[in-house]
């Protein structure tokens, strides 16, 4: 039985084989820690560090490469930017939206700073609104925390809108890209982004391990770094650095996963951000088409591909989401995700609570064969 893998957004399936190449490459070959000496391997593993920048940045359209950071993964990076820019009894808006990487980070800061918290609902599809999120936002107001896109419902939310009506205010956004990066068009100087976190290992097709955290120039000056340590330069001050990346960077760097996350960008930018978004659009409309019909089948999110990402959330009566995911890769090689999702309050709203959805997320390499065996699949499995 062929395997089918709609779990892209947990982490994207297959890569690009210079990807792996790339990775194997390094340690082959190379092995070097970046900027810890002058000899030939640790000048390689630099260059693979700041291609890695280079190509990042060109992809989220950063002023400079020194803009991003590297991080453990997307957690990292959202938990990076929220309690480097909170303090005390500061108050922060976010949504029913979020992940847990946002939402866990923002109630620590609630109960260990005192910060206040305004959590914005969305509607019946899972967007939020622009003008209702900006009626929250209050002169005291330090902090928006948004979602581009729900891993629950898809449904792409409207940051460049909302960064618009804060560009006249000292309120900070930090964007969640955990969704979107790699398939949906972000440029975070049109958009007036001023923070925004993202795996490698999604849409960016790296590996895990590796994420990054876009800072605006000049927002370093309101962020305290998480850890210090080494950076492989200025060794001689008893401070972490105060310039990025190195102020929000220490310890040695996961060369062999930015060797990859460099070959998975350069792959995205190669094809093309809107025809990868173009492909899973076609995906997604073709899932969501063959489902919609199906008697029992509920399905969660925009219906408009436009609107959403590749992601689709679904309960089928009788089944429970766990019960329906075993099923299907039982009887058909279906590799899905089934529970909450990480986002509790986005299944609250949706009253999915009680066992969450089945989710699933195509990818760049997802085929039109692949997503007609799981529509039948789910058809057999609903009949039954």
């Amino acid at each position: 039985m062929a395997r089918i893998y709609l779990d892209n957004a947990a982490t994207s399936w297959p890569k690009p084989p210079q990807v792996v190449e790339s990775m194997a490459g390094h340690l082959r070959d190379d092995g070097g820690s970046a900027g810890r000496g002058g000899h030939a391997s640790a000048m390689g593993a630099q260059r693979i560090v700041d291609r890695a920048r280079e190509v990042v940045g060109r992809l989220i359209g950063a002023e400079q490469p020194s803009c991003i950071a590297f991080l453990h993964n997307g957690t990292d990076a959202l938990n990076t930017a929220i309690h480097g820019v909170l303090g005390r009894g500061d108050h922060v808006v976010t949504t029913v939206c979020e992940h847990n990487s946002v939402l866990r980070p923002l109630h620590h800061a609630e109960r260990r700073l005192g910060c206040e918290l305004t959590v914005v609902d969305c509607d019946d599809s899972g967007r939020v609104d622009a003008e209702r999120l900006l009626a929250a936002v209050r002169p005291d107001t330090r902090l928006v925390a948004l979602t581009h896109a729900s891993n629950v419902t898809g449904a792409l939310q409207p940051i460049e809108a909302v960064a618009a009506g804060l560009r006249d205010r000292d309120t900070l956004l930090l964007v969640d890209a955990a969704q979107s990066a790699g398939h949906a068009r972000i440029d975070v100087q049109a958009f007036a982004i001023d923070l925004l976190a993202a795996p490698g290992h999604k849409g960016l097709l790296g590996p895990t391990g590796t994420g990054f955290l876009y800072v605006r120039p000049g927002v370093e000056r309101q962020l305290t770094p998480l850890r210090q340590g080494g950076t492989g330069g200025q060794s001689d001050l008893p401070v972490q650095p105060t310039e990025m990346p190195t102020l929000l960077e220490c310890g040695n760097a996961n060369v062999v996963g930015l060797a990859g996350l460099v070959a998975g960008v350069e792959h995205v930018l190669e094809v093309g951000v809107d025809v990868l978004g173009t492909q899973i659009g076609e995906r997604t409309r073709q899932l969501i088409d063959g489902l919609l019909g199906l008697p029992g089948c509920r399905l969660f999110g925009p219906t408009e591909c436009a609107e959403r990402v590749g992601v689709v959330s679904l309960l089928v009566d009788g089944y429970d989401p766990h019960e329906l995911a075993a099923l299907l890769e039982l009887s058909a090689g279906v590799e899905s995700r089934a529970g909450l999702h990480c986002a509790p309050q986005m299944h609250r709203r949706l009253g999915t609570s009680q066992g969450g959805t089945l989710r699933l997320s195509s990818g760049v390499f997802t085929t039109e064969d692949e997503i007609e065996q799981v529509v039948a699949a789910i058809a057999a499995v609903a009949a039954g």
